[in-house]
């Protein structure tokens, strides 16, 4: 597979290198302490490479606050360790990934760190120097924090080369999320609705329904938004007026939930009968969704996303089961 451009890759996966960065700048946590009689010692070996306790306990430094404040009464000692474990996986997916990326010849240069780096720097609003005090107030080098962001372009490369390949985004998947979008923001809106119905008894057989059914689609072809008020009082309906969601029964909600302004719904069974439903206006909500077209390019880049978060779990798990790895406690 042809290698390509990592910042390219960046788009889809952003959050992957801010996560460590940003982690590393977070100003909640307190710098690592040392002590002097700290011994250092081997916590695991992952196919004849060494993993040590003070890469363990950097890698733990910007968590340890945050976990001592939030970890229930008697329990500081357990979180810790749960932290330390979690840490350690991680660091062995990290030798892992080295590993690969010498058998694959792919390489990280200083250029692609400094660029990554200007970029957290650039979001975060800080100049070099308020950038490099912040890593520094981490307990953190310059030199410890440009190899944790090598690393984690390390990895987006490997990754990326790996199985990317197996990441499909089809248009349909686009679409059917931007209508999940749309739907969930029309949930917080109100509405103005008409209906018109073909009632039917509760009792009423499968033929009785699909005959109703069958005159509701052939109403709804020469029905429109100015006819629709008419139609209704010649049949059976009329304006239900402005309503919240949870007024009308989930199945009407629903068909009104994909229509626009002026639209009709395809016919909907209900209890009393077959409905037909007119959506007049829908009140502008605080969440308000973009168009297809300007919603389209995220949407596909947040689906590729979630296709590489898979797939880099599935390939870290196949490294893990082909490879030697001892922990020692």
């Amino acid at each position: 597979m042809k290698d390509c451009n990592v910042f390219t890759w960046l788009r889809f996966t952003h959050a992957s290198l801010l996560a460590i960065s940003l982690m590393l700048l977070s100003i909640a946590a307190g710098p690592s302490q040392v002590h002097a009689e700290v011994i250092e010692r081997v916590v695991a070996v992952v196919n004849d490479e060494a993993i040590f306790l003070s890469e363990l306990r950097r890698r733990a430094a910007p968590f340890i606050e945050s976990v001592v404040m939030q970890a229930p009464e008697g329990e500081t000692k357990k979180q810790i360790d749960l932290l330390y474990s979690k840490l350690l996986d991680q660091l062995i997916d990290d030798v892992l990934i080295e590993q690969t990326s010498r058998e694959m010849h792919i390489t990280v240069n200083a250029l692609e760190i400094d660029q990554a780096i200007n970029n957290v720097r650039q979001q975060n609003a800080l100049d070099e120097t308020q950038f490099w005090q912040a890593v520094s107030d981490q307990g953190f080098t310059r030199a410890q924090y440009r190899d944790d962001v090598r690393k984690q372009l390390l990895r987006l490369k490997v990754i990326n080369q790996k199985v990317r390949s197996r990441v499909n985004v089809t248009p349909e998947e686009i679409r059917e999320t931007y209508d999940d979008m749309v739907r969930r923001a029309r949930r917080t809106q109100r509405f103005h609705a008409a209906h018109i119905m073909f009632p039917l008894a509760p009792d009423a057989s499968a033929t009785e329904v699909a005959a109703a059914m069958k005159v509701a689609s052939a109403t709804r072809a020469n029905l429109t938004a100015k006819n629709f008020e008419e139609k209704a009082q010649a049949l059976a309906g009329g304006d239900l007026g402005w309503l919240d969601q949870g007024d009308l029964p989930s199945e009407f909600e629903n068909a009104l939930l994909d229509l626009d302004p002026g639209n009709v719904s395809a016919p909907v069974r209900g209890p009393a009968g077959v409905h037909l439903f007119l959506l007049k206006e829908r009140a502008k909500g605080d969440q308000q969704v973009p168009s297809f077209e300007d919603s389209r390019a995220s949407i596909e880049q947040q689906l590729v996303g979630r296709g590489m978060q898979r797939q880099e779990a599935i390939f870290l798990d196949q490294l893990r089961r082909t490879a030697v790895i001892n922990k020692h406690d």
